[in-house]
């Protein structure tokens, strides 16, 4: 019940914070008035206005930002096209109080003193070597300055940034150029402590030494485990080598279900003006894995796994469309050798367990696509620049296995589309994904899978704003092993659930949320409101609708400072009305959520359907 009374509060404190509206004015107008009004009363006295700085920001840049969301279909680049760089200059922004978006906005004391004694800035060095698409003397290109930006605030270590052309009096042919960015808080401190015999530390540093290097070390002790009582990662990404584009990524986790020692070399298409991708990587990896078999879900098998592997891939795009009104539609080819050899599994037959087959497989991949990114807020974010992938992608994949028991072919499609609706609907993405093994003119370890996603426009509710998602999945698998199955869980199916009898062969979830984002912030976290009803479906050979329709609903709060990299804290309250194996209907839940993005129409290394 304190729970309750303490969610309750979570929803009604934000909404508090404002008082009565003037019927008479737009949501716009009131918002503007009443921000003034309590800015007025704070900025009287220095002490107040202090306190005013320190814990109310201008929020979503609703004057300046909102023409940028209007405006996001034409690229503001375009008029410049053509011209000459004449000098680049890099202006790092506050880490606290001033915004890429509304140059005047200036930093009090308290935040200069954190963004300026607490943090290191991203080495402008890096920036200029490592994450620039362009150089100075080079022809500005609308469509790779736009990528660009893109790319930046893709980085974990900057919340966000833009690109600015600036003319140069009396020059006709030249201009410079001016790069904002704004660091965000790199350290993630994390852990839990159950007392001296039980508990785990880490942190977490996306900016090492300004480089934008991320370093993740952790560690974790449990005294009463007889399998393995100490437990470590450690991990090392270098996001860019140079002005190569290629990422590094090494690391060592040694904990009870997980042994993992990895290298890898990555080179993705980072925009539609990349030929050439590819990766490397090699490893030895241990996973102890905990199954069931669909026929008695009560039984649960226990066994460990151990391989050695390497993967890699080359990748080759080539422009399908030379007229300028296209610029973003690309044909790409790919080619993939990946090696397996396990040195532990359980037994292994021609007609069992092909997962765990010593393989080695070639494939090839053939595609077309067509990606662009508009312009966003207020998606999965809380009030940073959100680029929202539109376009479409289809992928031919074919290969061959040469694993221990003969080889077999592989053949798989994907297709892909998204975008704004017309008439300013929302916006909705779709991804039909199926591939199969082949052998003696048999099909085998075959996958079917939709995805649909759609979300409305930001709706106007006074002073906040609502948006409506619904999430659509639909998986099938044919002729899989026994051990193999999908689960109606967590991010598969009913959020909140990891029943371990929610499990089959075939699986159909829905899920609605509404969120409202409220206008106030707190120390600079801002909160959302939602309410949400997930259904799912599972079935091992039986139809689906003959099975029993699991629910879920509830409600809650998500807090988020954009400042920090900490993942969004949620407070969540929620009914499960025919969940097997829960011991209560109602759950409350305190959690940590990774922010979300949307699914991109980039290409990649040729790769087998997931049955997942």
């Amino acid at each position: 019940m304190v729970f309750i009374r303490f969610l309750l509060l979570l929803c009604i404190l934000p909404c508090c914070l404002f008082g009565q509206e003037e019927s008479s004015l737009t949501a716009a107008e009131k918002d503007s008035i009443r921000y003034t009004r309590l800015k007025e009363k704070f900025y009287r006295r220095k002490i107040t206005k202090s306190i005013y700085q320190l814990f109310f920001n201008d929020v979503y840049n609703r004057k300046k930002s909102s023409g940028e969301v209007v405006n996001i279909d034409a690229n503001p680049f375009d008029e410049y096209a053509g011209l000459t760089i004449r000098k680049i200059d890099i202006r790092q922004l506050n880490m606290l109080g001033e915004s890429v978006h509304d140059t005047n906005r200036v930093s009090n004391r308290f935040q200069t003193f954190v963004s300026t004694k607490l943090h290191r800035n991203t080495s402008q060095q890096v920036i200029m070597k490592s994450m620039l698409l362009f150089s100075e003397g080079d022809i500005v290109d609308p469509v790779l300055f736009k990528d660009n930006e893109r790319i930046l605030r893709q980085n974990n270590a900057i919340l966000d940034t833009r690109i600015i052309v600036v003319p140069i009096p009396g020059d006709l042919n030249r201009v410079d150029v001016l790069v904002l960015l704004q660091d965000i808080w790199p350290i993630i401190p994390e852990g839990s402590f159950g007392g001296f015999d039980s508990f785990r530390l880490g942190v977490t540093n996306h900016n090492v030494r300004g480089w934008t290097h991320s370093n993740t070390i952790s560690v974790r002790w449990r005294q009463e485990d007889t399998l393995q009582q100490l437990g470590m990662r450690v991990i090392y990404t270098m996001p860019y080598i140079g002005r190569s584009f290629i990422s590094a990524q090494m690391g060592v986790i040694w904990e009870r279900d997980l042994k993992h020692q990895f290298l890898r070399f990555s080179r993705p298409f980072l925009s539609v003006e990349t030929v050439h991708a590819g990766a490397v990587e090699t490893g030895l990896r241990e996973i102890r894995e905990y199954k069931k078999e669909t026929d008695n879900i009560q039984e649960t098998i226990t066994y460990t796994s151990r391989y050695g592997y390497y993967d890699l891939w080359y990748g080759r795009a080539f422009r399908f469309h030379t007229s300028e009104a296209n610029p973003n539609k690309r044909l790409v080819a790919a080619a993939r050798y990946y090696k397996y050899r396990y040195l532990k599994r359980p037994e292994v037959t021609a007609d069992s367990n092909r997962a765990y087959w010593n393989q080695s497989a070639f494939l090839l991949s053939f595609g077309y696509s067509d990606r662009n990114y508009y312009r966003d807020l207020l998606i999965f974010g809380f009030g940073r620049t959100e680029d929202v992938p539109v376009g479409s992608m289809m992928t031919f994949t074919l290969g061959r296995d040469m694993a221990e028991f003969g080889s077999r072919g592989y053949g798989g499609v994907r297709f892909s589309k998204g975008g704004y609706l017309p008439q300013n609907l929302g916006y909705i993405y779709g991804l039909v994904d199926a591939g199969s093994y082949l052998q003696l003119k048999k099909i085998h370890q075959g996958v079917l899978s939709t995805y649909m996603n759609y979300f409305t426009p930001l709706l106007p509710v006074g002073l906040s704003q609502v948006r409506q998602f619904v999430n659509f999945r639909y998986t099938q698998g044919f002729k899989r092993d026994a051990l193999e199955y999908i689960n109606l869980t967590d991010e598969y199916g009913i959020r909140g659930v990891f029943s371990d009898q929610l499990v089959g062969k075939k699986r159909l979830n829905i899920g609605i949320e509404t969120v409202l984002f409220t206008p106030g912030s707190f120390l600079g976290f801002r909160g959302a409101h939602f309410v949400f009803a997930d259904f799912g479906l599972i079935a091992n050979t039986d139809g689906l609708w003959k099975g029993k329709l699991y629910q879920a609903y509830g409600a809650g709060v998500r807090l988020r400072n954009e400042h920090l990299t900490f993942k969004t804290i949620e407070f969540r309250l929620a009914y499960y009305p025919n969940i097997p194996t829960l011991s209560s209907d109602w759950r409350f839940r305190v959690s940590g959520m990774t922010t979300l993005r949307l699914q991109d129409f980039d290409m990649s290394a040729p790769e087998i359907v997931p049955f997942r």
